[in-house]
């Protein structure tokens, strides 16, 4: 076994109402930022926490919310050009991943005088970030613990894993009243592709002791928020469990890795700018079933986290593997949720591309077994 090496960057500040302490807490790092966020917290009244904290401190910001098109280089772009125009001392990244994974780019290619896309092709930056403060909207932040970010470039729609400078977020603020405004269908697409960011840390090459254990509490907590909690005294509300399982569980992706079900949703998200948790809610099954002809124990402990056998029973190893893919079928049943990649109006052609783009990315070489990418297109097939 190799040495395990983790370190941490960020800060993480977790509880309610820590939105409110913003202001106070970026002074630390300069008084004039650029606040890149997703529209959509202007219109669920979210924004304006996030100003009322910055104003009461005296703290200078602008917006920046042109988010449509995604995490691609072209974003990228105009972000870090309105960022140096304003001579700025920082990034505040407020939002889902879009907006994290554009606020850390800024932030890592601001002292940078070559272009953009020089580093999307493999260049090294070789300056000093500005700090980056990310603020999640969500409960999973698979990226922003890593010294890695996913950015779509515009010139060719395949997504590149651009290096970042490894103390680039000072802060990550999770507030569990930031997620307070998601749909009951957009808490069950997230919480599905968080049991599979788990599944997927649980079962890699680079799984270890530290990233098991934050899989084994962090599903145990989201069993908890979505099924409820087998004790009364467990009296934690649900937007909290959320928030605290999220953390866990992107925090032992960082120390594991990711697999097949993200990396496949993220090719195919920047190809055809299909949401990336639907597509892992869909690819989930399908990877459990493979996995369970090789890693049957792993998944056996996963389901009994989970409470996914039936009482009074004493079933195979087999069997639990059944009732654990089986539950999750169920789970996506009640949301409602596609379960097939054909149902996003994807053709097998399309998808074909989106396969050749994952053998370009380091992630691959980390998945629980070797596969070429015919042992992926097959896969993609399955699933089809």
């Amino acid at each position: 076994m190799s040495d395990f090496v983790f370190r941490i960057n960020p800060n993480i500040i977790l509880g309610s109402y820590s939105l409110s302490r913003l202001g106070q807490l970026v002074l630390e790092w300069g008084t004039r930022f650029i606040v890149i966020m997703d529209p959509i917290l202007k219109e669920v009244k979210l924004a304006d926490k996030i100003t009322q904290s910055l104003n009461d401190r005296k703290v200078e910001y602008f917006f920046f919310n042109e988010l449509a098109e995604g995490s691609c280089s072209k974003t990228v772009e105009r972000a870090l050009s309105l960022a140096k125009e304003g001579h700025i001392h920082g990034v505040i990244a407020v939002g889902g991943v879009t907006a994290l994974n554009v606020g850390r780019a800024v932030a890592a290619m601001f002292n940078e005088v070559h272009s953009f896309n020089t580093f999307l092709d493999g260049a090294q930056p070789n300056t000093n970030p500005i700090p980056c403060i990310c603020v999640p909207s969500t409960y999973r932040t698979p990226f922003v613990f890593t010294n890695e970010v996913p950015i779509t470039d515009s010139r060719n729609h395949q997504v590149k894993l651009l290096k970042v400078q490894k103390n680039l977020c000072k802060l990550v603020l999770y507030d569990p009243n930031m997620t307070l405004t998601l749909t009951d269908n957009q808490k069950a697409t997230l919480s599905i592709e968080l049991i599979s960011m788990a599944v997927e840390a649980y079962l890699s090459q680079k799984a270890n002791f530290f990233s098991d254990t934050f899989v084994e509490k962090g599903l145990q907590l989201l069993t908890y928020a979505l099924d409820g909690s087998p004790s009364l005294d467990i009296t934690t509300p649900e937007e909290i469990l959320l928030a605290q399982a999220g953390t866990m569980l992107s925090l032992a992706t960082t120390s594991s890795s990711l697999g097949l079900a993200s990396l496949l949703s993220l090719t195919i998200n920047s190809r055809y700018s299909i949401v990336k948790p639907l597509i892992s809610s869909i690819l989930l099954p399908y990877m459990l079933e493979d996995a369970a002809k090789y890693k049957s124990s792993q998944i056996v402990k996963l389901a009994k986290i989970m409470n996914c056998i039936p009482e009074d029973e004493n079933p195979s190893s087999e069997e639990i593997c059944n009732y654990f893919i089986d539950s999750i079928r169920q789970r996506i049943a009640k949301a409602n949720l596609p379960t097939r990649l054909k149902d996003l109006n994807l053709t097998i052609e399309q998808l074909s591309l989106a396969v050749e783009d994952v053998k370009q990315i380091d992630i691959v070489n980390t998945l629980p077994r070797s596969m070429s990418t015919d042992d992926i297109f097959d896969f993609v097939k399955k699933a089809y």
